[in-house]
């Protein structure tokens, strides 16, 4: 295999003290593993701030942004609505631990664009939103166990850190320590495009198994498509034995289109898990689905759930001012995003052509993954077939090349609508670069 070019110019020498600083106080200098990198080596730059599709170091450095702070920003970073909204809003407090009206503006522009959501509750994470909705679906099914799949990553909860993506395939680990196996025995982790194997597992439980959480687009192993009618064999399965079916877009919510992958697939869950974009950036998340499932919660019903920042009006005004714009100029937003990651996606995926490199493309929407192998992409057990440490050299001469992708070949790379015709030219050469 040819190897990458590297231009050394760049310098990171106050990005690496900040580094050494960090570790002084905090486990590996970070608050989220997969910013170590470790997966693909070199020095992780310290961002000073952020403008439309780039990133700025402590060195000075300026960055193409293909990560997104892991998805959120569809519409660039500090998109100036979202930035005054959230402005207005922290002028009149950042946080008051009762309900403001905003929560429930949120919820309509949610609703609005998620039929299945009848009833939705803030949170302010994905992994709580995840982990809500669990629960959620034991309390109402009266059943224990889960289903999830192998390479899906729904949060750091105890019961789904079981064959996980993100960051534990980042860093190789297989589950969790501090993970009692009284908790992980009740998760039922099975190959994700694999009708068979769910059938077979409710087959085998029939009155046991509460509910299937799927992203119905993978992005925490890399970007996985389903396969054609897979989310409607699962609808139609969990339907069968009484389970219910959660979509987790956190990740895919408002990515793919106003309406998610369910819009997209044609599919209607019991329950969403929903984030990234719904907070405009701030830290932000919400469950929801059937009116009756939800209103099990406290303090209606007997599932408890609570947080002193759900709702948290700085995030509400973001959000809003988010997906205001997004149902504003829909066509607008989702066609641009449509054209523009097909041709940085496929474009290079041809210089990798060009150049002898292996490289499968998977892309759905505004997420794509270049793997580092040449086999097709349909689940973990393919994604993990990729030459990683081919993916770090090519991570590394990217970022020399200023075009900073996510520091793992196992996370979705994002584009926004920040990025244009000068971002594509930009990325195409920085990849001529680091395959030649």
């Amino acid at each position: 295999m040819p190897s990458y070019t590297v231009d050394m110019s760049r310098s990171l020498t106050r990005s690496r003290q900040l580094q050494l600083r960090a570790e002084k106080f905090l486990p590996g200098g970070v608050d989220s593993p997969v910013r170590a990198f470790r997966a693909v080596g070199g020095d992780p730059p310290f961002v000073t701030h952020a403008e439309g599709a780039y990133l700025f170091d402590a060195d000075g450095n300026k960055y193409l942004d293909f990560f997104g702070s892991w998805g959120p920003m569809i519409l660039g970073h500090a998109f100036p609505p979202a930035v005054e909204a959230t402005q207005r809003a922290a002028s009149r407090g950042a946080s008051f631990g009762a309900s403001t009206a905003a929560e429930a503006d949120l919820a309509e522009l949610v609703t609005r664009c998620f039929p299945s959501v009848e009833r939705l509750r803030f949170v302010s994470s994905g992994t709580e939103a995840c982990m809500s909705a669990i629960r959620l679906a034991r309390g109402f099914t009266g059943r224990n166990f889960v289903i999830k799949f192998e390479g899906c990553y729904h949060g750091h909860s105890d019961a789904m850190l079981v064959k996980a993506g993100s960051g534990v395939a980042t860093l190789g680990i297989p589950g969790s320590a501090g993970v009692p196996a009284e908790t992980a025995m009740h998760t039922l982790a099975l190959p994700y495009n694999d009708l068979d194997a769910v059938r077979e597992a409710f087959a085998a439980r029939p009155n046991e198994i509460a509910c299937v959480i799927v992203e119905p687009v993978v992005g925490n192993a890399g970007t996985i498509a389903p396969a054609a009618d897979y989310l409607q064999g699962l609808r139609e399965i969990t339907a069968e034995y009484g389970a219910l079916l959660i979509l987790d877009e956190v990740m895919t919510g408002f990515r793919l289109s106003l309406g998610g992958a369910q819009q997209v697939y044609g599919v209607k869950p019991d329950l969403t898990t929903l984030g990234k974009i719904i907070g405009g950036g701030l830290p932000c998340g919400a469950f929801g689905g059937r009116a009756d499932v939800m209103e099990l919660l406290a303090p209606l019903g007997p599932v408890y759930q609570a947080g002193t920042l759900s709702g948290n009006p700085l995030a509400m005004a973001a959000g809003i001012a988010t997906l205001s714009h997004l149902l504003k100029h829909e066509e607008e937003v989702y066609n641009g995003l449509e054209s523009t990651s097909a041709r940085i996606a496929e474009g290079v995926a041809g210089v990798a052509r060009e150049a002898g490199i292996s490289l499968t493309t998977n892309r759905v929407g505004s997420m794509f993954t270049w793997f580092f192998t040449d086999k097709p992409v349909t689940d973990f057990a393919s994604a993990a077939t990729s030459d990683t440490v081919a993916f770090g050299r090519f991570h590394r001469a990217m970022l020399d090349a200023g075009v900073w992708l996510p520091p793992s070949q196992f996370e979705a790379a994002f584009v926004s609508t920040a990025h244009g015709e000068a971002e594509i030219g930009m990325v195409l050469e920085a990849a001529r670069k680091s395959l030649s």
